[in-house]
């Protein structure tokens, strides 16, 4: 990690910052990237106040750059040109009083310079607009209908990115450990089900906001997200001091308090849903190749209560199942599971399990899950390239169809086929897909990047959605809001690319390992025992 630390020192020493004219130190800052300069005025600006910005270029003549309003707002400046000095002056409204000015510059990034700037980007969804109360990740932002409710599920891919982030330096250890105590420590106090979470909480009344009718209880699948991430915490803060041996106690007293086997209703398969009030009136048996692969890893894992491999050979992948196996061929590729009508199903499929679960080598009867999500990934890829509907923009740096925001309304798990594609192209997609698709993922970031960030990148990294069909305007083709569910994926599984470390940890953890060795796995054809897992590289694997 020395590399990548020097690295990031590297990326925040490119820009030169200097510090207003007549006004407190800090005032008003420039940090430049590779194609946005990033302008903060804490002290100085008034939220509510409208300011006038210049730049010069190179030295030059002085040239309007539009409006600043608020703290802190992105110049994307590929217009000017690449590898620029630039000086900004923050003048009043009337362009009478220049207020503060800033130097900075830009210059082209590495591809490794990129993925950091994006991972630390979208980092900031779960530091710096984390739940003040819980520390929980909000389910989105914003959030007019539902205001600032948080979220089981986007909490555990939250803790992937903290840990990335610890291990990066983006912040100290010290600082995410007391972060991960204060989420642990309302894990705790929150209302649960048999021990699991609900999908949603409202975080000043702690009780459970209801997801939908009947859902106002116990998820099973948003609590084995989150389980993923605590159970990978354990295993990165493994130092002897204090803190670090509460955390690691907290993550214990919550794991071993998941009652899996309640879930089962006494058959042999795990259902979604229990409520309180209304039972199991949601009926949601956990079957069919979907997100869901790692409910049943930590139900196998669980050391108080867990299942036997029944539910998982009869139920989650029963015979009878039309939507588990596939095996069909799509553009020239065989995919082994997954549903038909859907080419393998939304993007997703790929990325919620696989945060901590290492696919390389892992295999059971039904898959080798490196090669299902290989492929799954470069037929998704395929159709938005085949583009049956003639939706703009679809194309090799331009596909990738999974859950999040329609464009312009809405919300939907996008996949290919009649009802699931609507045109919308969500980051989280392509991104997510770093470690499986390296170059092709790497196309899409740059295209999204340099071709639309200035609509697309944000304050928390890359809006939720694009649909160049939904307007001639660029501006209306983006949905402008950020989940949860999608910004964690980017950072931990473009982690998992770049070092495997999320993989690394969570496999080390002998509780997942024992679950996986009860289901059948085997990793790179051998049975799955304590002392056989190791550390691995980072998945820099051939597509």
């Amino acid at each position: 990690m020395l590399f990548a630390k020097l690295l990031n020192t590297l990326l925040l020493s490119s820009a030169v910052l200097l510090v207003s004219v007549g006004c407190q130190a800090a005032a008003f800052n420039a940090t430049g990237y590779d194609s946005h300069v990033e302008l903060q005025c804490i002290e100085l600006c008034k939220a509510e106040q409208k300011y006038q910005l210049k730049v010069s270029i190179n030295n030059g003549a002085w040239q309007n750059r539009g409006e600043f309003q608020g703290q802190s707002q992105l110049d994307f400046t590929r217009d000017l040109g690449r590898n620029l000095t630039l000086r900004y002056q923050l003048l009043s409204a009337d362009q009478k009083e220049v207020l503060a000015s800033a130097q900075t510059q830009t210059r082209d990034f590495s591809d490794d310079e990129l993925l950091e700037m994006v991972q630390r980007y979208t980092f900031r969804y779960f530091w710096d607009h984390a739940d003040p109360i819980t520390g929980w990740a909000k389910e989105r932002m914003p959030n007019p209908r539902d205001g600032d409710i948080i979220t089981s599920g986007g909490t555990g891919f939250g803790i992937a990115a903290l840990i990335t982030a610890s291990e990066r330096g983006w912040v100290s250890r010290e600082a995410a450990v007391d972060r991960m105590l204060k989420i642990t420590a309302a894990s705790q106090q929150l209302e649960r089900f048999h021990g699991m979470w609900a999908h949603w909480y409202n975080p000043t009344t702690g009780k459970v906001h209801n997801f939908s009718k009947y859902d106002d209880g116990g998820d099973i699948v948003e609590s084995a997200f989150l389980a993923q991430g605590l159970l990978t915490a354990r295993q990165y803060f493994n130092q002897a001091n204090a803190k670090e041996q509460q955390l690691r106690q907290d993550i214990g007293r919550l794991w071993q308090t998941m009652e899996w086997s309640w879930y089962t209703k006494g058959e042999n398969i795990l259902y979604w849903h229990w409520s309180k009030r209304h039972g199991w009136a949601m009926n949601h048996p956990i079957k069919g190749y979907n997100e869901a692969l790692i409910v049943y890893v930590l139900a196998a894992a669980s050391p108080t209560h867990s299942i036997s491999d029944a539910p998982y050979h009869k139920g989650w992948a029963a015979s009878t199942v039309h939507t588990f196996r596939n095996g069909d061929d799509y553009y020239g590729m065989s995919l082994p599971l997954g549903d038909k009508s859907q080419k393998g199903g939304p993007l997703f499929f790929a990325h919620y399990s696989f945060m901590g679960l290492d696919p390389r080598g892992l295999q059971d009867r039904y898959a080798n899950y490196w090669q299902q999500n290989v492929r799954h990934t470069l037929i998704n890829r395929a159709y938005s390239i085949d583009n049956p509907f003639g939706w703009k923009g679809y194309g090799e740096d331009l596909w990738g169809l999974t859950a999040g925001d329609h464009v312009p309304d809405g919300y939907g798990a996008h996949a290919p086929g009649m009802y699931s594609d609507r045109g919308t192209i969500a980051p989280t997609a392509a991104l997510s897909s770093m470690p499986y698709t390296p170059e092709h993922s790497m196309r899409v970031l740059k295209n999204l990047y340099y071709n639309h960030g200035k609509n697309l990148f944000g304050p928390a990294g890359f809006y939720d959605a694009i649909n160049l069909s939904a307007s001639s305007d660029p501006v209306k083709q983006v949905r402008r809001t950020y989940l949860a569910i999608d910004q964690g994926p980017i950072v931990g599984m473009i982690e998992n690319y770049r070092t495997a470390l999320l993989w690394n940890y969570f496999m080390q953890d002998p509780d997942v390992r024992n679950g996986l060795h009860k289901l059948g796995f085997t990793l790179y054809g051998k049975p799955i025992q304590q002392l056989q897992i190791e550390s691995q590289p980072a998945a820099k694997s051939k597509e």
